[in-house]
């Protein structure tokens, strides 16, 4: 019986033993093979663990923030990898001076067609070190806005208002310029500009700029708002209405959209007129310019274009 087993198993195990090629002094069999990728797979798998458990049982117990937790996790689950990665090595029977071919190898690699791979690793390193962003921020970037979900080792992750996931190269966050809206605290300032005709009262018009910002909820009152005359611009006088606000980070359409509104309801019982552009006079049927009446009943067109 024995024998018949042999006979079974001898051929197997002369080919997981057969000598493919040669490392340095370690010679590199199937089986080998075979216990790197298996150790690496469960290497990854207990990092992942490790990052979890330390962060849900340690470090959500201090007082560090969710990105700086999140971080933290993230690197020493880089760590882990790193040391794991050469204790396999040395288990498996490869010297770590023979290493040195394989780095050149990468190298030629990096510079064949990996430096993208490279260029979003290391930028993601910078990130989790520098933190210019984290975990939990509003952000935008390369024309995407949301929320920072999560920060990996080659990209991204950005919750937008839509409840879309997006991925973005961690290089975006290095050469791109970034707003961050909670970088220094979560409240932001927002300019709503507006113009009102050359005879329009300017001390009524500040005054209903201020008294929108007053009257909306969303608008804090420390810092106040405020109110600038920016410009005189071509057929009209160019307001800007600053407000800072705590609630709305996460949806600064709502707000800007509410308080645009508000502008056209005030100035309409005020008899404020906004002009109508040269952009929405040359859209009209007619090549007559618009009359008063035309100019009253669509200054919150005009509003809208400007």
């Amino acid at each position: 019986m024995q024998d018949i087993a042999g006979d079974y198993l001898n051929p197997i195990f002369r080919l997981l033993n057969y000598n493919l090629f040669a490392l340095g002094d370690a010679k590199i069999t199937p089986l080998s093979i075979l216990y790197l990728v298996l150790l690496s797979a469960g290497l990854i798998y207990i990092s992942r663990k490790l990052k979890g458990l330390l962060i849900t049982r340690l470090l959500q117990r201090t007082s560090l923030d969710t990105g700086a937790q999140q971080a933290i996790g993230t690197i020493t689950r880089y760590l882990i990898l790193f040391v794991g990665f050469l204790i396999i090595l040395q288990t498996v029977g490869i010297n770590l001076t023979t290493v040195n071919v394989l780095a050149g190898a990468v190298g030629i690699g990096i510079g064949l067609g990996l430096q993208n791979i490279a260029n979003n690793f290391i930028s993601g390193l910078i990130i989790l070190f520098e933190r210019p962003i984290k975990v939990g921020d509003r952000i935008e970037v390369d024309k995407v806005f949301g929320e920072v979900t999560a920060i990996g080792a080659r990209s991204t992750r950005i919750k937008t208002n839509d409840n879309f996931s997006i991925i973005v190269p961690n290089s975006k966050f290095i050469s791109e310029n970034v707003t961050n809206l909670s970088l220094y605290g979560n409240i932001v300032r927002f300019r709503i500009p507006i113009g009102v005709a050359y005879d329009s009262d300017v001390d009524l018009v500040t005054r209903l700029l201020m008294e929108v910002a007053e009257e909306n909820d969303d608008i804090v009152e420390e810092p106040p708002p405020t109110v600038r005359l920016v410009e005189f611009g071509e057929g009209s006088l160019r307001f800007e209405l600053r407000v800072w606000s705590r609630t709305r980070l996460h949806r600064p359409g709502t707000l800007k959209s509410n308080l645009n509104l508000a502008i056209i309801r005030k100035f309409r019982e005020n008899h404020v007129v906004i002009p109508v552009t040269k952009d929405y006079s040359r859209s009209g049927n007619g090549s007559a310019a618009p009359t008063t009446r035309d100019i009253e009943g669509s200054r919150d067109k005009g509003h809208a274009a400007g």
